[in-house]
C-alpha cells in the first residue's frame, strides 16, 4: 500500500486509516456526521493526495482532448477548470476528470486514484497519432481539499490575490505563504464552496501545518474520506466504480451536460445510447 506525505499527520491526529485504492488514506477522525457538518458550516481539510495529476503539452494538445473527452475542451478559457469524461470504443465511462487549461496548449488532467494506470495508458495510446508531450507527475504532486465557508477568509490569510475574484471551476499558479508554483482552484467534491490546492511532495507538510496554523480562528479541523462521501453523496455527484463504470454511457450516468456530440469523442455515438 501508498501512503500520502501527510500519513504520518494523520496517525498524529488519530485518524482511522483504511486501504482505498491502493493508499492507506484517512477516513475519519472524529466522526463521520460530526466532519460533514463541519464541512458544510465552518472549514475542513482533507488530504487526497492519492488522486493523479498528468501534464498534457503540445500543439495538438486539445485535438487529442476533443477525441479521448466527452466535454468540449475549447469552449472554455485559460486558467478554467472543466468537468469531463473518458470513453472506451463501446461507449462506456473509463474514468471522469477535471481538465485545467493553461492554454491551449497546456493542461494538467486530474484523474481519479485506482484509475491511474488505466486512463495513462489509454491517453498515451491515443497521443500517439498527435505527438505531445505527455508526463504523468502523480507520484511527486500532493493535493490538498479546504472546503467549507469558511475557506475563504482562511486562504485569503496566506494569498496576496483576492480569492473572492477566483470565480467556480477557476484556478491559478501562484504563491501561498512562502511557497511557490502552488496551483489554487476552485474545484472540490463536497459542494460547500472552497478550494483545491496542488503543490509538489516536498511543500505539503508545510502547507498542511501554515494552514492549521492560521485556520485556528477558523476552527479548521481535519476531514476524512468517509464526510468527502457523505457531501458528495449530499450533492449527487458521481463517484467512480460506484455510480459509474465502463458499463455506464455518460447519458445513462445523467452526465449529459457534458457530453458534446460535436466533438466526436471515441465512440461518441454509443455514449449517448
Amino acid at each position: 500500500m501508498k501512503k500520502t506525505s501527510l500519513y504520518n499527520k494523520h496517525l498524529e491526529l488519530g485518524a482511522k486509516i483504511i486501504p482505498f485504492s491502493g493508499f492507506l488514506m484517512p477516513v475519519q477522525y472524529e466522526g463521520v456526521n460530526a466532519e460533514h457538518l463541519h464541512v458544510r458550516k465552518s472549514v475542513g481539510l482533507f488530504d487526497v493526495s492519492h488522486m493523479g495529476e498528468f501534464f498534457l503539452k503540445g500543439d495538438k494538445a486539445t485535438d487529442l482532448l476533443k477525441l479521448i473527452c466527452t466535454n468540449d475542451i475549447s469552449k472554455i478559457d485559460n486558467e478554467k477548470a472543466q468537468y469531463s469524461c473518458l470513453t472506451d470504443e463501446n461507449g462506456g465511462i473509463i474514468d471522469d476528470l477535471i481538465i485545467y487549461k493553461f492554454n491551449a496548449k497546456e493542461f494538467m488532467l486530474v484523474v481519479n486514484a485506482g484509475n491511474i494506470e488505466k486512463d495513462w495508458n489509454w491517453i498515451k495510446m491515443h497521443n500517439k497519432n498527435f505527438g505531445n508531450i505527455l508526463e504523468n507527475r502523480s507520484e511527486n504532486m500532493s493535493l490538498l481539499a479546504l472546503q467549507g465557508p469558511g475557506s475563504y477568509k482562511l486562504l485569503q490569510k496566506l494569498v496576496e490575490f483576492d480569492v473572492r475574484s477566483l470565480k467556480n471551476y477557476s484556478f491559478l499558479e501562484t504563491d501561498l505563504y512562502k511557497f511557490k508554483n502552488v496551483i489554487i482552484s476552485t474545484t472540490g467534491y463536497t459542494g460547500s464552496g472552497g478550494f483545491e490546492i496542488y503543490c509538489e511532495n516536498k511543500d505539503v507538510i508545510g502547507i498542511w501545518e501554515i494552514l492549521f496554523e492560521f485556520g485556528k480562528e477558523f476552527n479548521l479541523k481535519p476531514i476524512g474520506l468517509a464526510a468527502r462521501d457523505t457531501l458528495r453523496l449530499e450533492m449527487g455527484y458521481c463517484l467512480y466504480g460506484n455510480d459509474i463504470n465502463d458499463q455506464t454511457s455518460p447519458l445513462e450516468a445523467g452526465l449529459g451536460w457534458i457530453t458534446k456530440l460535436s466533438t466526436n469523442f471515441i465512440n461518441s455515438q454509443n455514449s449517448a445510447n
